[in-house]
């Protein structure tokens, strides 16, 4: 959290020491099964039970690219910045422990305005709401000012060793499952941008009541952490992968790592409202799980109060012929990874 080799992090009435006064008043302080000790140290101190393997990742979300800030509220960066992932957390199985986010912003968004809370505190509650929802305590981090603002989240798991999902596990003859519905996140997204074009004044635009339930996909998304932890407690899934990229995208990652190729059926997608195919193929930001499972498993229809649909099968990989095929009104088609890379060349 230092200023070297640029200027003072601080700003006018305002610095570093106070931010931080007001996220650890923000942030809950007491200790955790998983978190010994948080923000007020150097370090972290983390307590995994025996016989568990920590799950790590991080998430970058950056200002221009993962949200927009005259489109998205400060409470909805925050909570998207975490679902990310609890998000990849679920697709393991792994139970929250601890998070620690790293924050560079531009000044301004410190400061409040006309008596209103900040961005950054506006920031913190959305992340921390999410938080609490999630059993994921915020254990520490980091504070800059930069150019634009950016968010890197580190989010720790636990899982019983050798019992992590992963993506290497499916094999021919698997079914191929998913939570929830798709195309709702990237429906939503097409929305927003409307209504943000549409908009005669600065600032993300107020959501209409009668639009709510098509945005919520994309400003609200439901990390499955409940459905990821009952699939690996019940042995259930022989791979999994969240659908963070769309789901061409990412069964394309879990045929690459099991080796396998895949068949998916058009008509069982189970489309969000106002979601196209296309959006539910292709659209990414879902956070649903795609998993594979044994056809002799006993899969419920709902898990955690959360739809389960089958939506095809794990077939064996041939040399020559597509990774993956959908099955639709026209016949069989190779269905090609069109979600969202970076650094990729727009289509």
């Amino acid at each position: 959290m230092h200023g070297r080799y640029g200027k003072s992090t601080s700003t006018t009435g305002l610095g570093e020491l106070a931010l931080l006064g007001r996220i650890r008043a923000a942030a809950p302080r007491s200790a955790t099964s998983g978190l010994r000790l948080g923000i007020g140290d150097d370090c972290a101190l983390l307590g995994l039970q025996p016989n568990e393997d920590a799950a790590v990742t991080t998430d970058l979300s950056v200002e221009g690219r993962h949200f927009i800030l005259d489109w998205h509220a400060p409470e909805t960066v925050g909570r998207r910045a975490l679902a990310r992932g609890l998000s990849d957390l679920a697709a393991m199985g792994a139970r929250p422990v601890a998070v620690f986010l790293s924050l560079g912003l531009p000044p301004e968004l410190t400061r409040k305005r006309g008596g209103s809370a900040s961005w950054i505190d506006r920031f913190y509650a959305g992340l921390l709401e999410l938080a609490h929802d999630a059993g994921a305590p915020l254990a520490g981090g980091d504070l800059a000012q930069s150019p634009l603002a950016l968010a890197d989240v580190v989010l720790v798991g636990a899982v019983p060793r050798g019992r992590a999902l992963l993506r290497s596990g499916a094999r021919p003859g698997h079914l191929l499952y998913v939570t929830g519905k798709l195309g709702g996140a990237a429906a939503g997204l097409e929305e927003l941008a409307a209504l943000a074009a549409a908009a005669k004044k600065p600032g993300p635009p107020k959501i209409p009541a009668k639009l709510a339930a098509l945005l919520a996909p994309h400003l609200a998304p439901q990390p499955r952490l409940k459905q990821g932890l009952w699939l690996q407690r019940h042995r259930a899934a022989s791979a999994a992968i969240d659908l963070s990229d769309g789901l061409s995208t990412d069964l394309t990652h879990l045929c690459e790592e099991s080796e396998v190729a895949a068949e998916i059926d058009a008509a069982a997608l189970p489309l969000h409202a106002g979601a196209s195919l296309e959006q539910a193929l292709h659209g990414g930001e879902d956070y649903e799980l795609l998993f594979a499972a044994p056809p002799k498993t006993q899969m419920p229809r709902t898990i955690a109060g959360v739809p389960v649909t089958r939506i095809g099968r794990v077939t064996a990989r041939r040399t020559g012929r597509p990774l993956m095929m959908l099955i639709a009104g026209k016949g069989r088609q190779p269905l090609e990874a069109h979600g969202w890379q970076h650094f990729s060349r727009p289509r």
